[in-house]
């Protein structure tokens, strides 16, 4: 089949590539056929094989690309990884790489390690903020000031979209609507939703967010 590569992490060894039937498929290193540098956009001929890309040979040069910036992003809408990532992993790319991807799907335990991770940053960050008021204040007076509170408010700030999107992928990997993330919201059910939408479990199958995540078990 032909096709041309959508996203490619060298770093943690995946990528994935849109076919001409409309699909993704994800692929690593060791499903390339010779020593040759992928790029996004490039025209590839790979075998698909249930949602992953083998025998995979250079059909032609990379696409001009306006989002080139992208290449190393991948705001996809299905598992970004080949392999189970650690909790710290998923925190950062949860965090960095899908800040505004709302279209893909998060296993639970990519959704409880970014919550996991944002608490005891939030924790960490706040507790730095006791300390630097008292140290501008005096640690005798007590603190006067709430300037050491700015990091911990800039933090909420950047983590307010990712923690949604996190939420809308978890939706996804139910088989459920993002619009139900809304659910997490409401005084009265927030935190009832929040705790049944993280422990229900994936969809042992692709969806139409995309297919199973990695790591799932059946």
């Amino acid at each position: 089949m032909r096709g041309s590569v959508f996203h490619c992490d060298e770093e943690n060894d995946y990528g994935y590539i849109n076919g001409v039937d409309g699909k993704r498929y994800i692929f690593s290193r060791g499903d390339l056929t010779q020593d040759m540098n992928i790029a996004r956009g490039m025209l590839v001929e790979f075998t698909p094989d249930d949602g992953t890309a083998h025998d995979i040979i250079a059909a032609g040069p990379a696409a001009p690309s306006l989002d080139g910036n992208l290449q190393q992003r991948g705001h996809t809408a299905e598992n970004r990884s080949a392999r189970s990532m650690g909790l710290w992993g998923y925190f950062l790319r949860a965090l960095i790489d899908d800040y505004r991807n709302f279209t893909g799907r998060a296993r639970r335990k990519e959704f409880w390690a970014f919550y996991l991770w944002f608490n005891v940053v939030l924790v960490a960050l706040f507790g730095f903020g006791i300390l630097l008021n008292l140290a501008i204040s005096g640690f005798d007076d007590g603190p006067r000031t709430s300037i050491g509170y700015i990091p911990v408010l800039l933090f909420v700030l950047v983590a307010i979209l990712p923690s949604i999107a996190v939420v809308v992928r978890r939706l996804h990997d139910i088989g459920l609507t993002g619009w139900l993330v809304l659910l997490c919201y409401t005084p009265a059910l927030g935190a009832v939703a929040f705790l049944v939408f993280g422990l229900l479990p994936s969809q042992f199958r692709e969806n139409r967010w995309g297919p199973m995540p990695a790591g799932v078990t059946v």
